[in-house]
């Protein structure tokens, strides 16, 4: 924990800002994210890779986070994801529309950094939320 704020916390809100040379410093080299959607990622430009196309698709993208839970070297948050899908992320067509999904974040530090990640999201909420034809 840094501050008020938690790794994860940081990691979600650096990617938001398109400040993705904050990785650098939150993240192991090899940090390993397991995510939905074939998204999983190894090694620091790999997720920032990841995080460009995600900016691409949804410029607002914005993770509010919820709760906390600090264990001894484990982080878990829930937060509420929003954003607009204007370009194709993730195998998901755009929809121009905005949506919301939950999100679970679950991480491992090691030595001040996040070593490993999981993220689990309800992520056919994206498709529902953002209101596909009615």
């Amino acid at each position: 924990m840094r501050g008020t704020r938690t790794l994860v916390e940081e990691w979600l809100a650096a990617g938001d800002a398109g400040r993705l040379e904050a990785f650098d410093e939150l993240l192991h080299t090899d940090v390993r994210v397991h995510a939905p959607l074939g998204l999983s990622t190894s090694g620091i430009e790999a997720e920032k890779e990841v995080w460009r196309a995600a900016l691409r698709a949804m410029p607002d993208l914005r993770h509010e986070v919820q709760d906390v839970v600090v264990g001894d070297a484990t982080i878990a948050v829930r937060t509420v994801v929003t954003g607009t899908l204007v370009g194709g992320f993730g195998g998901i067509e755009a929809t121009g529309r905005p949506f919301r999904i939950d999100q679970a974040v679950f991480a491992r530090a090691r030595d001040g950094k996040l070593a490993e990640i999981w993220e689990i999201a309800d992520v056919s909420a994206i498709t529902r939320t953002a209101g596909e034809a009615s």
